[in-house]
């Protein structure tokens, strides 16, 4: 009896033991997946609209966009380098003036910010967008307004500490630099939305990306102007997959980083130009669609622009085409001379 009862002891004994060493198996096995980390697929649950990349953060905070100065006396600027898609556009003269779309990534100051023009708070608006620019003509100031753009004008908010800095290094009108920490916040304080469910641009799949069809483009060239030179290039780097850019001959850089300016899609559209006033002001049209080229991955294809819904977007026999997920650069040049007199390629 003695002898049985010492055998059911041991078995109890021995089922107890294997349960408790189960148990912390569990339990290791639980903590060990814990500390797996997620495949980029399942913890990436977000995608950017204006770059197709996927993220874990939140992605509704409001597009911003800025008008920035792009003045021989204004390089190198600051923040470029984090614009999800930038609009290079004529101004005055032969010199080009940037549109910058920020969304993804915002940079705490960008700058030299610029003065308004019609065509750029038209883009703007089309992609709903917060406005951000330094002073305007009165009957610019008075479009903004009447046709319900959201805006902040630098005029406003001048050297404030909190919104626009001067900087000292720069001479007036290529000093002013925007805070962007404030912008929310005084967007809010005007009554502007700060959070939207932008739609999303159209992407390319990865498996699409290895299908890119078109001709060679290692090297782009865009000339605003031969006298005085206003010459636009891009470079693709193999490396990377993404176009250096260069203006006149110098590579574009961030002021205070030397990083350079590097993006995945360069889209030149080709569109209608009209001097409207003394000053050499412009009338853009960006509504009619025309001919373009777009570039990626070392290719060009010829194909057509359209505004959709404000949006301005590449498409081929009445599809939209899609971009590589990353960041775009729009140049826009005239009908006249056109892009085959303004573009060469280099393969």
């Amino acid at each position: 009896m003695r002898k049985l009862i010492y055998v059911i002891l041991m078995m109890f004994v021995l089922l107890v033991g294997c349960s408790k060493e189960d148990e912390e198996q569990v339990q290791v096995t639980e903590e060990e997946k814990e500390e797996i980390p997620e495949t980029e697929e399942e913890s990436s649950g977000n995608v950017y609209p204006l770059t197709g990349m996927k993220t874990n953060d939140s992605v509704d905070n409001r597009i911003i966009s800025i008008m920035i100065n792009n003045h021989s006396d204004a390089r190198p600027q600051t923040g470029l380098s984090q614009a999800d898609i930038v609009f290079e556009i004529l101004a005055e003269g032969k010199i080009t003036r940037f549109l910058a779309l920020y969304q993804s990534d915002l940079p705490e100051v960008v700058g030299p910010v610029r003065s308004a023009r019609e065509y750029y708070f038209e883009l703007a608006n089309g992609y709903d967008a917060i406005y951000v620019y330094h002073g305007a003509a009165d009957f610019v100031n008075d479009m903004i307004v009447n046709e319900g753009v959201n805006f902040l004008n630098g005029s406003t908010y001048d050297n404030d500490g909190n919104l626009f800095k001067r900087e000292s290094f720069r001479k007036a009108p290529h000093n002013s630099y925007l805070l962007m920490e404030a912008v929310y916040e005084v967007a809010e304080g005007k009554g502007y939305k700060t959070t939207e469910n932008h739609e999303p641009l159209t992407f390319l799949s990865e498996d699409e990306l290895t299908e890119i069809q078109g001709e060679s483009a290692k090297h782009v060239e865009i000339v605003y102007s031969d006298n005085p030179m206003e010459i636009v290039e891009f470079e693709y780097d193999v490396e990377t997959g993404k176009y250096s850019r260069f203006n006149d001959k110098e590579q574009t850089v961030e002021l205070d980083t030397g990083e350079l300016i590097q993006v995945d899609n360069v889209f030149i559209v080709e569109t209608r130009h009209e001097v409207i006033d003394d000053a050499g002001r412009r009338a853009i049209d960006l509504e009619s669609g025309g001919n373009a080229f777009l570039i990626q991955k070392g290719k060009i294809q010829e194909v057509e622009w359209a505004n959709q819904n404000g949006r301005i977007v590449p498409v081929m026999d009445g599809r939209t085409l899609g971009l590589v997920p990353g960041q775009t650069w729009i140049n826009v040049v005239p009908t006249t001379p056109g892009l085959q007199q303004s573009v060469s390629i280099t393969n």
